[in-house]
């Protein structure tokens, strides 16, 4: 069933926006099956209701996990070797590190008390399985709850086949007052009233609607694309319409299962239904993947029959059928628009059977490739916000257009093209799926060249990000290489940018100081001016801090403060004020490395780039330590704890003085406070995702409070004696195989105890349940 996509407050599982019509025992069954096992798979046919139920359930027992529920939607995603870094993408991750993307994932999840949703596997199945067998074994409070045309044939699956919803007996009349008690008829009438406010299920009408929902099969989809044909025809003409095709199918395939049959039927209606001109769009908009706008469907549908002020009329009409759904963004004034999978398939099969798939394939690539060149030509400059905001929406087309780029022999130059136009949404947020591109499109495109040297350098950035420094000095230095002999003073000035960077992580300043001053010299001869010539300023300021040179940083940072602000830049500003904090901070002006910390982060959230926000919440726990503000420092120390893991990587990069740095901050805690009071306070931090902890940081939300009790221990005499001892062992850090183990009882009956003292105590997190232990061993010694 359709209409899942507006967003729920605290998690990314999907709020209905339609009503949810039946499946009690499907849902209650699905419940039973994931309390007793770890994974379950629903299946079924097409059209059926898998995602809708499969959201229903996740929705209805995600607050039996302290980490919620999480899904990850596969229906768009073609690149199979993408879907570890797509589970990343879902849960949070953000990928810094240079680890494989399954080991990422598989680590993070390792301790994690969550239900992960995988959308739609069928067409990955081998690979889920694989992936769910190595997830199920590192992290036993996991979770995960599958939708697939068939099972993913995994150990320890349960499967839950979904069947059509319950049909009533056309030739039995309703019972006085149950005009609605069938699931069936209950759905095609809230799906009819949608469209025709006026309708209602009477007596006169309750046989016609029976007949279709029988002759449907119970299909949830071909029901609600039955219900919204009201719009222009009455109940008989849909029944007669229906016998007409119904018939035409039977004369096809025999081999095709009936539901099969049917849903084909529903479609293959819809699709006679429209003009031939809507017939035509429909069949090209099923090249987009993960949905489109009204200016990319101008730009790659229209021609050879349709024009290009026609597409507009002929987008509306194909929302009024239900075709596409329209979605409204949270943010942004443009509407998008986008097929039911069953309906995107059948287009699709209409244009290969057109022989016009291929051509339609290269305007996607090329309009998403003139996309992200346009992207990365205003990324510097006051539209920042605007022109990641909208790359973001176009993610999966973007992939779908690298991997036809990499696919199609000859156009892994064009490839490579795109992958490096994308440089600047890589850095925000994507750094090992930008490597994943730039690597293959420069396995295949293999010929020196201006194109392939630029790419390398690019690459080399994220892979420096990354940590892995070996193999950004190597990239560097190839595309050095071409450049000198070649007289590419561009290229060579970013090829010695990134071998700078690798020098200063090294801690080797006196080689990164010569790099970078030597880049800056290039940079300003050429006139080169972007994002990286203001990281270049930033980094070469970190070195003098390093060596310190405090006026030096100082000046260096207010140089490239000052450039990003004569063109409206924010992203490489942000971190600029990372650096000219640690300076201000290093100079004991506590107050103003505070406030540039602060306006640093708040760019950082608008851009939702969780290593920086990572980096000045640490930032600041070091700045509220210096100022004496020992527990809000071990709150924000507890915070940042919790973030460093989602990016993948290394805390801080693994810079020995960034390291050194936070050890001092905690020792200072810690003394000030007492083991016990900054552990509560760091399990404070802690328990904050992190939206609250950029809001706790920039003073937007007070410190968080201890656990309401009405007494000392009146909450602890309320836990059972055993309840007390596994709360004790929780504080302690044990896993629940390990509280098992310690107790002498089943891992399984350790899950249960710590789930209802969670329950209990009003928590969702163990690192809640930790702090309030620690708070009641206080009371008791005070």
């Amino acid at each position: 069933m359709s209409g899942t996509r507006s967003r729920q407050h605290g998690g990314n599982l999907p709020a209905e926006v339609t009503s949810f019509v039946g499946r009690r025992r499907e849902v209650s069954e699905a419940k039973r099956l994931l309390s007793a096992g770890r994974l379950l798979t629903l299946t079924g046919v097409g059209g059926v209701g898998k995602t809708r139920l499969a959201l229903r359930v996740a929705a209805g027992v995600r607050r039996a996990f302290a980490d919620g529920a999480r899904l990850v939607e596969l229906a768009a995603l073609q690149d199979r070797t993408l879907l570890e870094q797509t589970v990343a993408d879902a849960v949070g991750i953000r990928d810094r590190s240079a680890r494989s993307p399954r080991e990422v994932v598989v680590d993070y999840l390792r301790d994690k008390q969550l239900l992960l949703v995988l959308d739609n596997c069928e067409h990955l199945a081998d690979r889920c399985a694989g992936l769910a067998t190595d997830l199920l074994t590192a992290a036993p409070a996991l979770r995960i709850l599958a939708t697939s045309r068939h099972a993913l044939s995994t150990p320890g699956e349960h499967i839950l086949a979904v069947p059509p919803l319950p049909v009533p007996d056309p030739e039995r009349p309703p019972q006085p007052g149950k005009l609605l008690h069938n699931e069936a008829i209950r759905l095609f009438t809230e799906r009819a009233t949608a469209v025709r406010p006026d309708f209602a299920i009477t007596a006169g009408n309750h046989t016609t609607i029976a007949r279709i929902c029988h002759r449907l099969d119970g299909l949830p989809l071909a029901i609600e694309l039955a219900a919204a044909r009201l719009r222009v025809l009455s109940p008989e003409q849909i029944l007669a319409r229906l016998d007409d095709r119904f018939r035409l199918l039977r004369a096809g395939s025999r081999t095709v299962l009936p539901r099969h049959r049917t849903l084909r039927a529903v479609v293959d209606w819809s699709y006679q239904l429209c003009s031939p001109l809507e017939q035509m769009l429909w069949a090209r908009v099923s090249v987009f993947a993960g949905g489109f706008d009204l200016e990319a469907a101008e730009a790659v549908c229209a021609g050879e029959g349709i024009a290009r002020d026609r597409v507009l009329d002929l987008v509306a009409e194909l929302v009024d059928k239900s075709i596409l759904i329209r979605e409204d963004q949270d943010h942004g004034p443009r509407v998008r628009y986008r097929l039911l999978d069953i309906i995107a398939h059948y287009g699709l099969d209409a244009l290969k059977a057109a022989g016009q798939e291929a051509v339609l394939l290269r305007r996607h690539r090329d309009y998403y490739l003139g996309l992200a060149e346009r992207g990365n030509t205003e990324w510097f400059g006051p539209t920042q916000l605007e022109v990641l905001a909208r790359t973001r929406c176009e993610h999966a087309n973007l992939r779908l257009a690298l991997e036809f780029c990499l696919a199609m022999p000859g156009e892994s130059e064009t490839g490579l093209r795109l992958a490096t136009a994308l440089r600047f949404y890589w850095h925000c947020g994507f750094l090992s799926e930008g490597r994943h591109w730039l690597d293959r499109a420069l396995a295949q495109d293999t010929e020196p060249s201006r194109a392939r040297a630029t790419a390398l350098w690019i690459n080399a950035h994220l892979a420096v990000l990354q940590g892995d420094a070996s193999a950004a000095a190597a990239m560097a230095e190839q595309c050095r290489d071409w450049a000198l002999p070649r007289g590419a003073d561009n290229l060579l000035a970013y090829a010695l940018f990134i071998l700078g960077t690798v020098a200063w992580l090294s801690g080797d300043l006196r080689r990164a100081q010569a790099l970078f001053e030597d880049v800056l010299a290039r940079f300003e001869a050429l006139g080169e001016l972007n994002d990286i010539v203001i990281i270049a300023y930033a980094v070469l300021a970190a070195v003098a801090l390093l060596q310190d040179d405090l006026a030096r940083a100082g000046e260096l940072c207010q140089q490239g403060l000052a450039l990003g602000e004569r063109h409206g830049e924010q992203w490489a500003r942000a971190y600029t004020l990372c650096t000219l904090t640690l300076a201000e901070w290093a100079r004991g002006e506590v107050a103003l490395a505070s406030a540039h910390a602060r306006e640093g982060l708040r760019v950082m959230r608008a851009l939702h780039d969780a290593f920086g926000m990572a980096l000045l919440v640490e930032h600041l726990a070091w700045i509220v330590g210096a100022a004496g503000e020992d527990e809000p420092a071990a709150v924000l120390l507890g915070a940042a704890s919790t973030i460093w893991p989602l990016l993948g990587g290394q805390p801080l990069l693994g810079a020995p003085h960034h390291l050194a740095a936070h050890e001092a901050c905690e020792r200072q805690a810690r003394r000030a406070l007492g083991d016990r009071a900054f552990q509560t306070a760091f399990g404070h931090g802690a328990a904050l995702d992190l939206d609250q902890a950029v809001a706790y940081a920039l003073g937007e939300k007070p410190a968080p409070a201890a656990p309401a009790t009405t007494a000392t221990d009146t909450a602890g005499t309320s836990l059972t004696r055993r309840e007390r001892q596994v709360a004790d062992l929780v504080a302690e850090g044990l896993s629940n195989k390990d509280i098992g183990a310690r107790l002498v009882i089943a891992q399984r009956t350790a899950e249960g105890h710590v789930e209802h003292i969670l329950t209990k105590l009003g928590f969702t997190k163990r690192t809640q349940l930790a702090a309030w232990v620690i708070e009641q061993r206080e009371g008791r010694d005070r």
